[in-house]
């Protein structure tokens, strides 16, 4: 991995660290010897990934609101961060129907915050933006989303999500031009990844969490939409993806700046049904019943799939882990975070990821 000596003694700035994504992201970043400063609103959860795993003596552990933007000033003048990862957001759909514009505040000035302390602030140099595969204005396609693909939105969050792309890319016309690099010395990029799972997630109306609540209580899975079809992946594949374009800007090249879809290989698209059936035999025990089939509360995509030929061709990057290794993954941490380190298990998972060989 280019990132191996790229982020030793860096200073990187993790905002929603506290987050599924986030916690796992802080602690892969350890791992590579950054110096960590997160920034992120408390966990949700005493459950949580972050809680369960991260050494909070071993980070600048912040919190705030990334709608704060005094706030940011001060962290980004104080800590002044050589790269920023912003993780922080409203990521839920049906919460975004709930409240629309707290999720607009969040998801697009918060992320205006953070582009503008990243103007002021000389020493950052690279940015990478979290974005959603739900961008796309989606048409219900059997092939992937390409990244020049038009963007689009049908709920508040995914059509939040196409704002930042418009927004980040506004900014990057306008204060960080690729053409300007020499002078400014500045990247900037947002990354869009497919149905992210992984250990430590408890998110409301996410199929992974809502199948572990339902076995720990050893009641039926409830599943909404069991023929929807999602790109799914292992939170380690796109963090990867992120983390090695990063260290690419920070070395100099800003010809990466742009969008990069990071999904799974096509075989790793299932429907929700599917997915639900592989949890239950890897968990060893549970049943499941489809229901709220006509009367959804919230309008979902059936079909969602990416194109990832872009990072393969200019990125060398590629998933590592099919839907059945990354579920078993999955599912192993759910079975043991009551009772092991979780760290260490979480620790164990990015090297087994890193060295297949380690992989049993």
């Amino acid at each position: 991995m280019k990132s191996e000596k790229i982020y030793s003694g860096k200073r990187v700035l993790i905002t929603g660290h506290t987050g599924f994504k986030g916690s796992w992201l802080t602690l892969w970043m350890k791992v590579l010897g950054a110096q960590v400063i997160g920034y992120s609103l408390d966990p949700v959860n005493d459950y949580d990934n972050f809680n369960l795993a991260v050494d909070k003596n071993s980070i600048t552990d912040i919190r705030g609101d990334i709608r704060d933007k005094e706030k940011l000033e001060e962290v980004f003048q104080k800590y002044s961060p050589e790269i920023i990862f912003h993780l922080a957001a409203q990521p839920l759909v049906g919460y975004s129907f709930e409240h629309p514009k707290y999720t607009y505040e969040v998801n697009v000035m918060g992320t205006l915050n953070i582009l503008d302390c990243f103007r002021k602030c000389e020493n950052t140099k690279a940015a990478v933006i979290v974005t959603s595969d739900k961008c796309y204005k989606n048409n219900e396609w059997c092939w992937g989303y390409r990244e020049n693909d038009p963007l689009g939105g049908y709920d508040p969050y995914s059509s939040s999500k196409a704002c930042i792309e418009i927004l980040v890319s506004s900014y990057r016309d306008s204060f960080f031009n690729i053409k300007e690099y020499s002078h400014h010395k500045k990247a900037i990029t947002t990354v869009r990844a497919g149905n992210v799972i992984g250990g430590g997630d408890w998110s409301k109306d996410r199929i992974i969490p809502d199948c572990i609540r339902s076995l720990e209580k050893n009641i039926p899975i409830s599943i909404r939409n069991p023929n929807s079809i999602r790109p799914w992946q292992h939170v380690l594949e796109p963090l990867n993806g992120y983390i090695e374009l990063g260290a690419l800007l920070l070395e100099g090249n800003p010809e990466l700046s742009g969008s990069w879809n990071f999904g799974p290989d096509p075989e790793s698209t299932a429907s929700v049904e599917e997915v639900v059936n592989k949890i239950i035999n890897f968990y060893g025990t549970g049943s499941y019943i489809c229901s709220s089939l006509n009367n959804k509360a919230f309008h979902e995509t059936k079909v969602l799939r990416l194109d990832i030929s872009k990072a393969r061709n200019k990125l060398n990057w590629r998933p590592k882990w099919s839907l059945e290794k990354a579920l078993e993954n999955t599912v192993k941490w759910y079975k043991n975070y009551k009772s092991c380190d979780v760290n260490k298990l979480c620790i164990d998972t990015i090297n087994q990821w890193q060295n297949p060989s380690l992989n049993t």
